[in-house]
């Protein structure tokens, strides 16, 4: 499982046109599962993510994490995160999950960071997405498990 978290001091998603997850000051997570991944690679993403300190003090130090600001999350699964570019030009997903386990693990993933007392906003599995955001920073981020 890998995540791509961009510090943001707002991002929304779009659908046909329509704002289907907005948040204010938070992460964008851009959510990749792999073929062979669990529920425990979610709980340590979880975590992680939940505990990140990148978001700065009075001194001006990344210090703080999104509890501590009030921040919120916006999570969008993204199996393009697993493309093997090593091989040609046409990117290979084999490495990517199926949909029904990879919306599992997404859905799953995304409750678990609820219980952490975060709001989360999330995407639609599957769809098209427009997403937009202003990168604050810019601070980007990349965990994989």
């Amino acid at each position: 499982m890998k995540i791509v978290i961009q510090r943001v001091k707002n991002a929304q998603v779009e659908v046909e046109g329509n704002v289907v997850g907005k948040i204010e000051q938070g992460f964008l997570v851009l959510l990749g599962v792999n073929h062979t991944d669990t529920r425990k690679e979610a709980d340590y993403l979880v975590k992680k993510l939940c505990k990140l300190r990148v978001f700065t003090d009075e001194n001006d130090k990344m210090n703080l994490g999104l509890k501590d600001i009030g921040g919120e999350l916006l999570i969008v699964s993204q199996f393009t995160l697993y493309a093997d570019c090593s091989q040609g030009n046409r990117p290979s997903f084999i490495k990517a999950a199926k949909p029904e386990q990879a919306n599992e693990l997404y859905e799953y993933f995304c409750s678990e960071c609820e219980k952490n007392d975060i709001k989360v906003e999330k995407g639609i599995f599957g769809a098209d997405m427009k997403i937009s955001l202003l990168n604050d920073g810019p601070v980007t981020i990349i965990i994989e498990k």
